[in-house]
């Protein structure tokens, strides 16, 4: 059976103006790949009702799941809940859950839940709560959504909450061969590898060190005695 498949929609003008610098992507990857679910697209938009509707229309009817980080905090550009709601055609409103939630968050800190807070209780009927235990703000699932803050501390622990929910598949192994010879010059040989090993990936990742042209050769797969393998012929096709 192949890994689920997954996707992400990474929304917020900081993100596209290079104000700020993505880290959720780069971390969900990571944890994906350890559960066997198999991240096939990334998607950054804008603060933007329609593309946020569009975005989440697409994405949820083109994989198994799909994750969002952005928007959701208590300002007046955080409107990823809200179209998220309206991508599912979901009424949306402040819930009496995540409203106690916050009530207890900030009472025990003497802060006063104010409008702009409040903000943050706002659930699309019939999705279910993701738990954030740092800044208490909870996320939400709605089918197989799940939309999550853009902070990457939240992000992270959200996603924690979240993917013993979901049922992965194999785990994705890799290894790493440093090849000093440049890419055109293996380019052949690698051809002819990876043809015999249709069951895994082979990717070929240039650098240029100390004046010298090389590879770093990343064979990945699912069966590790075949990446194994694989990984005995590469060393033998470019020793010394």
């Amino acid at each position: 059976m192949p890994n689920p498949s997954a996707a992400m929609l990474v929304i917020g003008d900081e993100i596209l103006s290079g104000r700020t610098r993505d880290a959720n992507m780069h971390y969900l990857a990571g944890e994906l790949t350890r559960a066997g679910i198999d991240l096939q697209e990334v998607r950054v938009i804008s603060d933007d009702p329609d593309a946020i509707v569009a975005g989440v229309q697409a994405l949820s009817a083109a994989y198994d799941v799909v994750f969002t980080s952005g928007g959701i905090g208590p300002t007046h550009d955080d409107i990823t809940a809200e179209n998220v709601a309206r991508a599912f055609d979901r009424p949306i409103s402040v819930r009496d859950d995540a409203r106690a939630i916050l009530v207890a968050h900030y009472a025990a800190r003497e802060q006063e839940l104010n409008e702009a807070r409040l903000r943050m209780a706002r659930i699309p009927d019939g999705a279910t709560l993701i738990d954030n235990p740092i800044s208490a703000a909870p996320g939400f699932t709605i089918e197989n959504v799940h939309v999550m803050a853009g902070v990457p501390s939240i992000f992270q622990a959200m996603l924690a909450s979240v993917l013993p929910t979901i049922t992965g598949g194999a785990p994705v192994l890799s290894q790493t061969l440093e090849v000093r010879r440049g890419e055109g010059d293996i380019a052949g040989p690698l051809t002819d590898l990876a043809a015999r090993y249709p069951d895994l990936s082979f990717g070929s990742y240039p650098f240029m060190r100390d004046g010298c042209h090389g590879s770093n050769v990343v064979v990945r797969g699912q069966d590790g005695a075949r990446v194994d393998a694989a990984m005995a012929e590469l060393s033998e096709m470019f020793a010394g």
